[in-house]
Protein backbone atom coordinates (compact mmCIF):
# COMPACT_ATOMS: atom_id res chain seq x y z
CA UNK A 1 0.00 0.00 0.00
CA UNK A 2 1.58 3.30 -1.14
CA UNK A 3 0.49 6.47 0.38
CA UNK A 4 1.36 9.59 -1.29
CA UNK A 5 3.50 12.18 1.12
CA UNK A 6 4.48 14.66 -1.98
CA UNK A 7 2.95 18.55 -1.74
CA UNK A 8 -0.70 18.24 -2.61
CA UNK A 9 -1.22 14.82 -1.13
CA UNK A 10 0.18 15.90 2.12
CA UNK A 11 -1.81 19.55 1.96
CA UNK A 12 -4.88 17.81 1.21
CA UNK A 13 -4.14 15.73 4.36
CA UNK A 14 -2.19 12.29 3.61
CA UNK A 15 -0.03 12.23 6.58
CA UNK A 16 -3.50 11.70 8.49
CA UNK A 17 -4.00 9.15 6.19
CA UNK A 18 -0.69 6.81 6.92
CA UNK A 19 -1.50 7.20 10.36
CA UNK A 20 -4.79 6.19 10.09
CA UNK A 21 -3.34 3.05 8.16
CA UNK A 22 -0.89 2.64 10.43
CA UNK A 23 -3.41 2.37 13.69
CA UNK A 24 -5.43 -0.23 11.98
CA UNK A 25 -4.59 -4.25 11.66
CA UNK A 26 -3.04 -5.39 8.73
CA UNK A 27 -3.01 -8.73 7.33
CA UNK A 28 0.63 -9.67 7.33
CA UNK A 29 1.31 -9.63 3.44
CA UNK A 30 0.44 -6.29 3.72
CA UNK A 31 3.74 -3.50 3.46
CA UNK A 32 2.66 -0.15 4.49
CA UNK A 33 4.90 2.67 2.19
CA UNK A 34 5.40 6.67 2.02
CA UNK A 35 5.60 7.47 -1.66
CA UNK A 36 7.03 10.50 -3.55
CA UNK A 37 3.98 12.12 -5.99
CA UNK A 38 2.29 8.98 -8.11
CA UNK A 39 1.36 12.14 -10.69
CA UNK A 40 -2.49 12.51 -9.28
CA UNK A 41 -2.59 15.59 -7.51
CA UNK A 42 -5.29 17.00 -8.75
CA UNK A 43 -7.55 13.58 -6.66
CA UNK A 44 -5.41 13.77 -3.69
CA UNK A 45 -4.77 12.28 -1.27
CA UNK A 46 -3.77 8.96 -3.03
CA UNK A 47 -3.90 5.41 -1.99
CA UNK A 48 -2.13 2.63 -4.66
CA UNK A 49 -2.23 -0.53 -3.88
CA UNK A 50 -0.09 -2.82 -5.36
CA UNK A 51 0.50 -5.36 -7.40
CA UNK A 52 -3.28 -5.06 -8.96
CA UNK A 53 -2.79 -1.32 -9.63
CA UNK A 54 -5.67 0.06 -7.76
CA UNK A 55 -5.53 3.92 -7.08
CA UNK A 56 -8.09 5.11 -4.42
CA UNK A 57 -8.53 8.62 -4.51
CA UNK A 58 -9.56 11.89 -2.19
CA UNK A 59 -9.03 9.36 0.22
CA UNK A 60 -9.70 10.30 3.85
CA UNK A 61 -8.99 9.06 7.56
CA UNK A 62 -12.43 8.05 7.92
CA UNK A 63 -11.99 6.04 4.59
CA UNK A 64 -8.93 3.80 5.74
CA UNK A 65 -11.03 1.07 7.80
CA UNK A 66 -13.07 0.36 4.84
CA UNK A 67 -10.70 0.13 2.62
CA UNK A 68 -8.54 -2.32 4.84
CA UNK A 69 -11.64 -4.33 5.31
CA UNK A 70 -13.54 -4.35 2.11
CA UNK A 71 -10.16 -4.46 -0.15
CA UNK A 72 -7.10 -5.68 1.96
CA UNK A 73 -9.02 -8.29 3.74
CA UNK A 74 -12.09 -9.16 1.59
CA UNK A 75 -10.67 -8.66 -1.77
CA UNK A 76 -13.03 -6.21 -2.92
CA UNK A 77 -12.31 -2.75 -3.81
CA UNK A 78 -14.32 0.54 -2.65
CA UNK A 79 -15.57 1.14 -5.85
CA UNK A 80 -16.82 5.15 -4.01
CA UNK A 81 -13.15 5.59 -3.39
CA UNK A 82 -11.96 4.24 -7.19
CA UNK A 83 -10.05 6.96 -9.14
CA UNK A 84 -12.34 7.63 -12.17
CA UNK A 85 -9.24 8.69 -14.17
CA UNK A 86 -7.77 5.25 -13.88
CA UNK A 87 -10.41 2.92 -13.37
CA UNK A 88 -12.28 4.42 -15.94
CA UNK A 89 -15.21 0.84 -16.12
CA UNK A 90 -15.85 -0.05 -12.89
Amino acid sequence: VMICQHTACRKAGSAKVFEAFEKEILPEDIDLQKSDCQGQCSSSPTVRIIPEETWYCRVQPNDVAQIVQEHLKDGNRVKSKLNPRIHLYQ
